[in-house]
C-alpha cells in the first residue's frame, strides 16, 4: 500500500486536497492531508511565532504517525510553498520516505527561505527587506477573488470553486516565508517526481531546454531516480483536475514518468542542432556584445537584429549568439543582401528584463552607427522569452524601425514569473504600433501557457487593426527550427525572411 501525505501551498489548508484524496483512497491508498499550524482552521497556533520549522514539525508528525508496516511506502507531496516543509521533513526522515513529489513548485535549496519563490517581485522585495530587519512575525493577507492569478494560473478552476478557495483562504504566517530552509543533504537520495502544470508556464520540454543550456542547479534533475509529469491545467490541479492529479500521483508512486536527458548525452541538445536551411558562409565581425554578418556591398544595407530568447543561464557556452539558429538566421539575412546581426543580452532570470532591454537598445545603436548599415532601415526579430522586449518597440516605434518579427514568442509574462508593472506587456502595447509591420511565426504545438499569450496578442492586434502577418507552423514546437520536420519549417522561415526583406527594401 502507498501512503500519500499531502501538504498544501500558501494561504490554503488541508481542505484543498479533498477530491484528490478521495480518489487516491478509492484506488486503495492511505491518504493524509496535513493541517499546517496557523493556517488550517482546525490547527491553530499555540503562540504568535509560527515559522517554517513549525510546519516541518507538522509534516514530521504526520510521517511518524504512519505505522512502519513492511511494504507501505510513503510519498510526500508538496504543492507550491508546501514543498519547503516537505523537504525539511524528508531530509530528517529520509529512510521513511519512498518519494517526494514536487507539485508545480520550485526547487528549494539549503539556506534559502520560501520568500525566494514568491512570484510577485515587488512583494518579494518587500519581504526581503523585512527579513533583513529581522521581522519574523505577522501575516501575509490572502488574495481576494480576483488576485489569485498573481500567485499562479487559475486555468481550469471554475467560478464556484474559486469562490470557495477565496472563502477558505487563510493568512500566511510571515515566519514560514522568511526562515531559511535547512537541509543536511540526506533528502537528495530520496527519489523525486516533478508535476508541472503547463498553463502556469512550465513544461518538461522547457526544463529540458534549461538543462541543455547548462544550468548547474537543474543538472541534478537528470538522475535516474527523478521523473516528470505534465498536467494541462493551472497552478491548482487539486481543484481544477483532481482525478487527473490523483492518477499522476499514483503513477509517480510507481516510479513512472518522463526522465530528463543529461546535457550533451547521445546527441547535441536542441538549441545546438543544425539550422534547417542551407545558407552561405559569411564572415563574422564581432563588436563587443554584437556580431555582424554583412554582405559584400558598396552601399549601406538594411539590417536585421536577431534577439535571442531566455532566460539563459549566465555563462552558458556556447553563448546564444553562436547558436546555429541565430547564426543561421543572420547568414540567411546576409544572403538576402541585408546585414544580419546577433547579440548577447543579460536575460539570465525573469527579473532581468530591464537589463536585457538596455542591452538590446545598445546593440541597435551600435548597429545603426556602423557604416555598412542603412541606419534608417532596421528590423528587429525576437525569439521565445525575448518576446516581452517587443513591448518597448511597439509602444513607440521609431521611424527607422521598418519591421518587427517574432518566432514562437512569449507575449505576456507567464503566471509563475510574477512580473509586475506595465512595461513588458506586448498585448496592450500593440495598440500603439501604428503602421509598423509585424511578422509572427506561430508554433502549432506550443506550450499551452505560452500559446495563450500569443492568442491574446493576435486578438489585440486584430482588434486595433495592426499590420500583422501570421506564419503558422502547424506541427511546430517551441524552437521548431531544430526540433521539427524541415519540410514544414523551411517554407515558414523563407516566407518570414522574404516578408522582412520586403518591408526593409520596399
Amino acid at each position: 500500500m502507498t501512503v500519500f501525505i499531502l501538504v498544501a501551498g500558501m494561504f490554503t489548508g488541508a481542505h484543498v486536497w479533498q477530491e484528490t484524496a478521495a480518489r487516491l483512497a478509492a484506488a486503495g491508498s492511505e491518504v493524509h492531508a496535513v493541517p499546517l499550524t496557523g493556517v488550517d482552521a482546525d490547527h491553530p497556533a499555540a503562540s504568535a511565532r509560527v515559522d517554517l520549522e513549525t510546519h516541518i514539525a507538522d509534516v514530521i508528525a504526520a510521517l511518524d504517525a504512519v505505522d512502519a508496516v513492511s511494504g507501505r511506502e510513503i510519498v510526500l507531496v508538496g504543492h507550491d510553498y508546501g514543498i519547503h516543509p516537505v523537504l525539511g521533513a524528508a531530509d530528517r526522515r529520509p529512510q521513511r520516505v519512498a518519494r517526494v513529489v514536487y507539485l508545480d513548485c520550485g526547487m528549494p535549496q539549503n539556506g534559502v527561505p520560501a520568500l525566494a519563490a514568491v512570484p510577485d517581485q515587488v512583494l518579494r522585495a518587500q519581504l526581503v527587506e523585512r527579513a533583513r530587519r529581522g521581522e519574523g512575525e505577522g501575516e501575509l493577507t490572502p488574495p481576494a477573488r480576483d488576485e489569485w492569478q498573481r500567485w499562479g494560473s487559475t486555468a481550469g478552476v471554475s467560478g464556484p470553486v474559486l469562490d470557495r478557495l477565496t472563502a477558505l483562504a487563510a493568512p500566511q504566517p510571515l515566519g514560514t516565508l522568511l526562515q531559511p530552509l535547512r537541509l543536511t543533504g540526506a533528502v537528495a537520495a530520496v527519489p523525486a517526481t516533478g508535476v508541472l502544470c503547463t498553463h502556469n508556464g512550465v513544461s518538461v520540454d522547457l526544463v529540458q531546454q534549461r538543462v541543455d543550456f547548462g544550468d548547474p542547479v537543474l543538472a541534478a534533475l537528470t538522475g535516474p531516480r527523478i521523473t516528470f509529469f505534465e498536467l494541462p491545467t493551472g497552478h491548482w490541479p487539486m481543484l481544477s483536475c483532481p482525478a487527473e492529479l490523483a492518477d499522476v500521483l499514483l503513477r509517480a508512486a510507481a516510479g513512472e514518468g518522463r526522465r530528463l536527458r543529461p546535457a550533451g548525452a547521445d546527441a547535441p541538445p536542441a538549441h545546438l542542432r543544425p539550422f534547417p536551411l542551407d545558407v552561405p558562409e559569411f564572415p563574422r565581425d564581432r563588436r563587443g556584445h554584437v556580431d555582424l554578418y554583412a554582405p559584400d556591398a558598396r552601399d549601406p544595407r538594411p539590417a536585421v537584429v536577431f534577439v535571442h530568447g531566455g532566460p539563459v543561464p549566465a555563462g552558458a557556452r556556447p553563448a546564444p549568439r553562436d547558436w546555429p539558429t541565430l547564426v543561421g538566421h543572420a547568414r540567411l539575412a546576409a544572403a538576402e543582401g541585408l546585414v544580419g546581426v546577433t547579440l548577447e543580452h543579460r536575460l539570465h532570470d525573469v527579473a532581468d528584463y530591464e537589463h536585457a532591454a538596455a542591452d538590446v537598445t545598445a546593440a541597435v545603436e551600435l548597429v545603426r552607427a556602423d557604416p555598412r548599415v542603412d541606419a534608417d532601415r532596421i528590423a528587429l526579430w525576437f525569439f521565445s522569452g525575448s518576446g516581452l522586449l517587443t513591448a518597448d518597440w511597439l509602444t513607440k516605434p521609431p521611424t527607422w524601425l521598418r519591421c518587427l518579427a517574432a518566432s514562437y514568442p512569449i507575449l505576456a509574462p507567464l503566471p509563475s514569473w510574477g512580473l509586475t508593472g506595465g512595461r513588458f506587456r506586448p498585448v496592450p502595447a500593440v495598440a500603439h504600433a501604428g503602421a509598423l509591420p509585424l511578422v509572427l511565426l506561430r508554433a502549432g504545438r506550443e506550450t499551452p501557457g505560452i500559446a495563450a499569450t500569443v492568442e491574446a496578442f493576435v486578438t489585440a492586434a486584430q482588434e486595433c487593426g495592426a499590420h500583422l502577418e501570421l506564419i503558422d507552423v502547424p506541427n511546430g514546437h517551441h524552437g521548431f527550427e531544430t526540433l521539427d520536420a524541415p519540410e514544414e519549417v523551411r517554407p515558414a522561415l523563407r516566407r518570414a525572411m522574404r516578408s522582412v526583406v520586403t518591408h526593409l527594401t520596399g
